[in-house]
């Protein structure tokens, strides 16, 4: 990414940003361009290339003497510049690294389209910390464009009243417009699936009693398709009111599939039920199980006051237990189902330590633990799917660690972690594997990064001289980790990331001022 002057600092900037790293960080070229006003409205794409004309300079040819002309100007040597325009000429590009170099005033950051596959920004009315990627119908492992996507998300407004739970439908998420010096193929010249066109934003929302601390949809398997419209789909939402609510919200995405559909509001504006077992106590973690063929569906629910509450489908509806898993000793951060035992469950927490439990044990207390896995709060935590022993932590000291559960004894001991990386420099704020490729994973932080990450990399003795940053003018700025892929900038305040399921290698982020949609040449 760049560090460019702005003609017009005012509104919301959405824009994405990008240094993509093969070996090393790219340091891609982009042009100054004003920043959009924000829209007032429920949220709306922008467009990176609206509005955008070719300048037509004036052309002004030498002629040297060989040319035949005899009314040609004779110019000796290389032509110099007026001393009045060097002022003029524009700085060269340099990689803009968040804790080294900070933004001027008038000055965006401006995004590399050339190392993006799909690059779409959303803005929106109020803040959304929290959400999840729907379920849809139109197929796993989708490499074509334009692409549909369906994600569910709450609000957090400036008064409880007005906050939502808001169910999105994306489509006409074309390929990012290619970048005018770059050859095209003749296959893509005849594509018209590479065109960058508007992308569409539609949605229905239902009131919802404080905001959202966090969302998380119930998932589905690979090969299960989308509920029929006669079964619930459902989605809980943690209140800041210290309430777990949970709605079916299937009646929502018909209504967005299905020209002329009504949700009904009997169905969809009442929660099908309410966890109250946290009393007053909000929380941040909730995960449901991993779906299986003999598996419950199961709800864990954990709140800033320690306790981890369970609750479970049952087939007279759901009941939460009156008995919660007590071994922390401060505020549940995070919580993770296994991805291969249906009982057994991991979590993090502001004590510092992350602990493993299974839920047959009637004691309610950790079966393993890390007593001190980071120098802070451990803020998240991923689990691994394809490789069921590696779980990643994201710390408040903004480090991130890749555990080996097989190496854990007893419930309290101090382990070493397989990997740890202090790319960011500030905490973590989302961690997640890539649902598929058991090495990548992609996090977030409060220094506006998303980053992704390949465990698979190493680095040999003749590329240690290419793992580091580089200003224009060749002077080293900082290291980069070889597993580092990709580092994506431009939001502020990145709350949440999420890898789409059907759509390998998409990534979708929100932070204070939006969403990205975005896919990588990395990943």
């Amino acid at each position: 990414m760049v560090k460019r002057a702005a003609e017009d600092a005012e509104g919301i900037n959405a824009e994405g940003q990008a240094a993509a790293k093969s070996q090393t960080l790219a340091n891609g070229a982009a042009s100054r361009r004003s920043l959009a006003p924000a829209d007032p409205g429920m949220g709306e794409f922008e467009d990176d290339w609206e509005d955008e004309v070719d300048s037509e300079d004036e052309i002004v040819v030498a002629h040297d003497r060989e040319s035949g002309d005899e009314d040609a100007m004779e110019v000796d040597g290389e032509v110099q510049p007026a001393p009045e325009d060097e002022d003029d000429l524009p700085p060269e590009d340099d990689v803009f690294i968040p804790g080294i170099h900070e933004l001027g005033k008038d000055e965006v950051l401006e995004a590399d389209q050339s190392v993006y596959q799909m690059l779409h920004h959303m803005n929106v009315t109020w803040p959304c910390l929290s959400f999840d990627i729907l379920k849809d119908s139109h197929g796993e492992e989708r490499r074509t464009y334009p692409e549909t996507m369906h994600l569910v998300t709450g609000t957090q407004a400036d008064q409880s009243s007005k906050n939502e739970v808001i169910v999105m439908k994306m489509s006409q998420l074309h390929k990012t417009q290619k970048d005018g010096n770059e050859s095209e193929s003749d296959d893509d010249e005849d594509d018209s699936n590479s065109l960058d066109e508007d992308a569409i934003l539609e949605y229905r929302s239902i009131p919802h009693q404080g905001g959202v601390n966090r969302v998380r949809a119930q998932p589905l398997s690979t090969t299960a398709s989308l509920p029929p419209i006669s079964q619930p789909y459902y989605t809980a939402t943690w209140s800041e009111t210290g309430k777990v609510h949970i709605w079916d919200v299937r009646p929502l995405i018909e209504a967005l599939d299905v020209p002329g559909s009504m949700p009904d509001k009997g169905r969809t504006h009442k929660p099908a039920f309410t966890v109250n077992a946290h009393g007053r106590a909000e929380g941040f973690a909730m995960d449901w199980s991993t779906p299986g063929p003999s598996s419950q569906v199961r709800l864990l629910t954990g709140d800033i006051h320690s306790k981890i509450h369970l609750t479970t489908l049952t087939p007279s509806g759901f009941n939460t237990a009156s008995q919660p898993f007590a071994s922390h000793t401060s505020s549940v951060e995070d919580i993770q189902w296994s991805p291969t035992e249906g009982t057994v469950f991991a979590s993090c927490s502001a004590d510092q330590s992350v602990r493993v439990w299974d839920v047959r044990v009637k004691a309610r207390k950790n079966i393993v633990g890390i007593t001190k896995a980071h120098e802070s709060d451990v803020n998240v935590i991923s689990w691994n799917r394809g490789t069921s022993y590696l779980l990643v932590s994201g710390g408040d000291e903004g480090a991130i660690k890749v555990w080996d559960l097989r190496s854990l004894k007893g419930t309290s001991s101090a382990s070493t972690p397989v990997a740890s990386f202090s790319w960011h420099n500030a905490p973590i704020t989302s961690i997640e594997w890539h649902p598929t490729e058991d090495s990548i994973f992609a996090a977030s932080g409060a220094d506006d990064q998303v980053t992704l990450w390949d465990l698979s990399v190493e680095q040999d003795d003749e590329e240690v001289g290419l793992k580091e940053i580089k200003t224009a003018s060749g002077e080293k700025l900082k290291d980069v980790p070889s597993q580092l892929l990709f580092v994506h900038q431009g939001q502020k305040d990145v709350k949440e990331i999420h890898w789409h399921p059907q759509i390998p290698g998409c990534v979708v982020s929100t932070a204070l001022d939006g969403f990205n949609v975005f896919k990588t040449i990395s990943v």
